[in-house]
């Protein structure tokens, strides 16, 4: 007998993953200049020049033996300290190595927090629209997931809705700003009225309600936009992030979980998260990128050609009738309203045409698509066409 909840998850992928290998059959089949691809977040820029000249200095000048060899279990304690020291000074808290545990990215982070809270009967309340996979996370790690409704047009937080939906059994609550696949970006506002809000009932229920906050997007902004420091406004927050996207590493699996001495209990929660870690083989991320991580905290790819393709389809499918009022703030999605109400419907439409785009009711928000615009600006250009005959379809 095997588990028959692996079995499906494992014989059933993801919308987003299903799509993204639909389109390599279709590339196989008509050309790869014949598919419009918007499925998946794969940055398209090169890494920041620094993360090269970090691998060639390490490699030149660390012992091998050292650079790929096994790291304490939360990851190697200099790095730790080192990025807890750039972590201090760009956010004005004061962290130190012993509340960071690095991990094979983000998935592994909010994995590793999940299994470390969860007790039985303990929820945690997610804001759709929200990826997928958070919902596997949480209930691979025993918890009962509260979804509530998206709050158009703006996707920022309900707070209303948040206040009827908390509960004595609500363990944690899981943001995700800049946020996929909205492209919104909280707040300050949003946030010190959520932090107030979870103050209050933990009071109430004589128990922390801790806040996840995942922030793989933090750095990918736009117009001016800033993406606040979600601990500024809660002390009970629990950040996971990734460098895939800011560094454009997504290849190479390396975060970490920053658990703050403002965290209730926040020793015993570290500890927590490590034996989590431990239970799910997630130890020892890797050891090369763990330096690189360190070293090139705090910058960025250039992500210029993100904000022109951004431009570029807000103007283009406003002229065909597609509504693009509320461009993403942040990430590199755009979460636009399809021309009609069955948003799987109007996927399926534009797949015909191999135009790939991701119903939105698979992240909890019926009636968008999900469009990557992490891609050459020069297959938007081509994809106009595509997206003009589908609105022809409509009427538009």
């Amino acid at each position: 007998m095997l588990s028959q909840r692996c079995y499906d998850l494992g014989t059933a992928r993801s919308v987003i993953r299903e799509l993204f290998e639909h389109g390599k059959l279709r590339a196989a089949e008509v050309g790869a200049d014949n598919v419009f691809d918007f499925s998946i977040g794969n940055p398209s820029v090169p890494p920041p020049p620094a993360v090269e000249e970090t691998l060639e200095r390490l490699l030149a000048t660390v012992d091998p033996l050292t650079l790929h060899g096994y790291t304490s279990a939360q990851g190697d304690f200099a790095v730790r300290e080192q990025l807890a020291a750039s972590l201090s000074r760009r956010f004005g808290h004061r962290y130190d190595a012993s509340q960071l545990y690095l991990t094979v990215g983000a998935a592994a982070a909010l994995c590793c927090v999940f299994h470390a809270l969860t007790l039985p009967g303990d929820e945690y309340i997610l804001f759709a629209p929200y990826f997928p996979e958070y919902k596997v996370f949480l209930e691979g790690a025993g918890a009962k997931v509260n979804i509530l409704p998206p709050k158009y047009p703006d996707f920022q937080i309900d707070l209303a809705a948040l206040d009827a939906a908390l509960t004595p059994h609500t363990k944690g609550v899981l943001i995700n700003s800049p946020n996929n696949p909205s492209g919104a970006v909280y707040t300050a506002d949003t946030l010190a009225a959520l932090g107030q809000l979870l103050a209050r009932r933990s009071q109430e229920y004589g128990h922390p309600i801790y806040l996840i906050s995942d922030e793989p997007y933090r750095e990918i902004v736009f117009g001016g936009v800033s993406s606040p420091w979600a601990p500024d406004f809660y002390p009970d927050t629990i950040v996971c992030y990734s460098y895939s996207k800011s560094l454009s590493l997504p290849g190479e699996r390396i975060g970490y979980v920053l658990v703050g001495r403002s965290v209730a209990d926040g020793e015993r929660v570290y500890a927590a998260v490590a034996g989590a870690g431990r239970t799910l083989g997630y130890v020892n991320a890797p050891s090369l990128f763990q330096r690189v991580a360190a070293e090139c905290d705090g910058l960025c790819a250039d992500t210029s050609v993100y904000a022109q393709n951004r431009e570029l389809l807000t103007a283009e499918l406003g002229k065909l009738g597609y509504d693009t009022s509320h461009p993403p703030q942040g990430t590199f999605y755009y979460f636009l309203p399809t021309l009609e109400s069955d948003d799987v419907a109007f996927c399926e439409k534009a797949k015909a045409l191999d135009l790939l785009l991701v119903p939105g009711s698979g992240f909890g928000a019926a009636g968008y698509a999900r469009l990557s615009f992490c891609v050459p600006t020069e297959r938007i250009l081509r994809a106009i066409p595509v997206f003009a005959a589908l609105s022809k379809q409509y009427g538009r």
